[in-house]
């Protein structure tokens, strides 16, 4: 490694192949109708649309948009494609939308040839109707022929993902760790992540994958298996897509000198890599979980019940959509925590050890009155129940955004109890809209009343979520590490003394409107994990612009 970010040819240990033998790889198996990542590939896909042909794409996420010139969809729609002159953003139509979406979004249909109305069709019992099968080539149906597309597919884009990592551990990381100079072990953890584990995990799952790899008859190959075997593995993808965002922060940081600029252009080069930046290679792993479950689907719908892979594919699917979900839910868990600690800070006169050294997951909060012994006295109280624990505050007299501490339940020793409408024997008094909180242990009870009977419901109701989601927890083995509560609260308590005054930011209610409304994000970490891959939007002159590219109007 040479100074200023230049590289030594001879520190690349491993031959690779050129950039032309990788685009002829990937066009010479049925990646022609994979990600639409090349711009080789963004040619023949207009030229398939010249020449009248209509050319297919499957959502691999949710599009949400509030543009009337954008088509929206949710993941599994078909699109068809109208136009791919712009490389981020294609002319699509559904039905009758039509409009602008990012391709980003969404991966070329596998089996082009197959007419949308060849889609096998469900009948009474969620069974496929095969009565109209057609036969192709040496005995084969139709539907074995797209099996064996689907399962080329699942290999190909395997051998290219290994690829794909191998250069980034071998192009980028190798080379970093020789510049101490420029890289701290703990910058090329926060850049890289554990992307060098995924590379071990996928290399034995790609060996496993061909071993069930039937190549004379691929369609008789049974991969459902391998899935099931390695769902436990994937779930390191979790470490990974949450610290996605860090990376890419890091990167911007890095992007702003040149050094660095020209050190990760000459290990691609070297690497002879495709001209992708370096985030663009680091966002491929997070695509790439997020895929499995697409493609399962995909080989699912053209696997028969009879088939011997039928059962493994079946639950092979159900398996990557649960670690899919348990790495969103992981990601989402994690950004909240930043949360809870920014709201904590913003409660006045706080006692006691932090919400989140037993907490991460806030399940509901409103008012309610609190009857205490020994006087039967009422107090009006705003409550947060996360997971645990229920915290207990009050409203400032004067400034009603200010909330002071005052206590907390352990929601660990709790049963909750239903009280009727009357007087109760307890506390002698009536009450209405009443429930309890019993402690086991101690025999302590906690009397509360809800305004109205609604209220009451849904306390009763977060009370079970409660419950719920700590045995979820615990099932699922997740946990937040000491080093992530501690970064969460050093990270709140540098923002509360450097923001605004509290009556001006309302803290606790912003972060009360952010938990019941997460269809509504303001920031990209409230997204899920798969929603990483949105493009950037244009400038405002975005649609003047890229209007001139296409005579499609709305």
């Amino acid at each position: 490694v040479l100074a200023d970010g230049a590289l030594d040819k001879t520190a690349l240990t491993d031959d690779v192949g050129s950039e032309e033998d990788l685009y002829e790889d990937f066009r010479s198996s049925n990646h022609r109708y994979g990600h639409p990542g090349g711009g080789g590939e963004q040619l023949a896909i207009n030229e398939l649309i010249s020449d009248g042909s209509v050319v297919y794409a499957e959502a691999l996420w949710d599009h949400v948009t509030m543009d009337d010139q954008e088509l929206g969809f949710k993941a599994g729609d078909v699109i068809e494609v109208m136009d791919a002159t712009n490389k981020e953003w294609w002319w699509g139509r559904i039905l009758d939308s039509e409009g602008w979406f990012p391709a980003s979004f969404v991966r070329l249909r596998v089996n082009q040839d197959e007419p949308m109305e060849d889609y096998p069709l469900k009948v009474e019992g969620g069974k496929e109707d095969d009565s109209g099968t057609r036969r192709f080539g040496m005995g084969q149906t139709t539907k074995d022929q797209m099996r064996t597309n689907v399962i080329n597919e699942i290999i190909s884009t395997e051998r290219d993902y290994i690829k794909h990592l191998k250069d980034i551990c071998e192009g980028y990381i190798k080379q970093c760790r020789k510049r101490a100079d420029m890289f701290t072990e703990e910058q090329l953890k926060t850049i890289f992540g554990n992307i060098e584990d995924i590379y071990r995990c996928q290399k034995k799952f790609v060996k496993a994958l061909e071993k069930k790899f039937n190549k004379d008859h691929p369609h008789l190959s049974e991969v459902g298996s391998c899935f099931l075997e390695y769902q436990t593995e994937f779930q390191i993808y979790s470490e990974y897509c949450n610290n996605h965002p860090n990376a890419c922060m890091e990167l911007s940081r890095l992007a702003k000198v040149n050094k660095y600029v020209y050190f990760f252009e000459a290990c691609r080069l070297l690497q002879k890599m495709i001209d992708i930046s370096l985030d663009g290679f680091l966002l491929t792993p997070v695509q790439k979980i997020c895929k499995y479950p697409l493609q399962l689907a995909e080989l699912l719908k053209y696997t028969n019940p009879q088939h011997r892979d039928f059962k493994d594919v079946e639950a092979a699917l159900n398996a990557m959509k649960n670690v899919a979900r348990l790495i969103n839910e992981r990601k989402r868990r994690l950004e909240n925590i930043d949360k809870i600690a920014q709201w904590q800070s913003s409660i006045e006169d706080w006692e006691g050890e932090d919400v989140l050294v037993r907490s991460s997951e806030l399940i509901y909060s409103g008012e309610l009155t609190k009857i205490s012994h020994p006087q039967a006295k009422s107090q009006q109280r705003m409550f947060f129940l996360f997971d645990h624990q229920l915290v207990c505050c009050k409203k400032d007299l004067l400034r009603r955004d200010i909330l002071y501490y005052k206590s907390r339940i352990n929601m660990d020793d709790m049963e909750i109890l239903d009280v009727e409408d009357g007087k109760d024997k307890d506390f002698n008094i009536s009450v209405k809209n009443a429930f309890k909180l019993h402690c086991r242990d101690t025999e302590e009870i906690h009397l509360f009343c809800a305004k109205k009977p609604e209220q009451k419901q849904r306390w009763v109701k977060a009370f079970e979520n409660e419950r719920r989601q700590v045995q979820l927890d615990q099932e699922m083995g997740f946990s937040i590490t000491e080093v992530q509560k501690k970064q969460a609260m050093l990270n709140a308590s540098k923002q509360h003394q450097t923001g605004k005054p509290k009556a001006v930011t309302r803290p606790y209610y912003d972060f009360l409107m952010r938990q019941k409304h997460p269809t509504l994000p303001t920031t990209l970490p409230q997204q899920q994990v798969f929603m990483l891959a949105e493009p950037k939007r244009k400038p405002s002159n975005f649609w003047q612009n890229i209007s001139r590219l296409t005579p499609f109007r709305k």
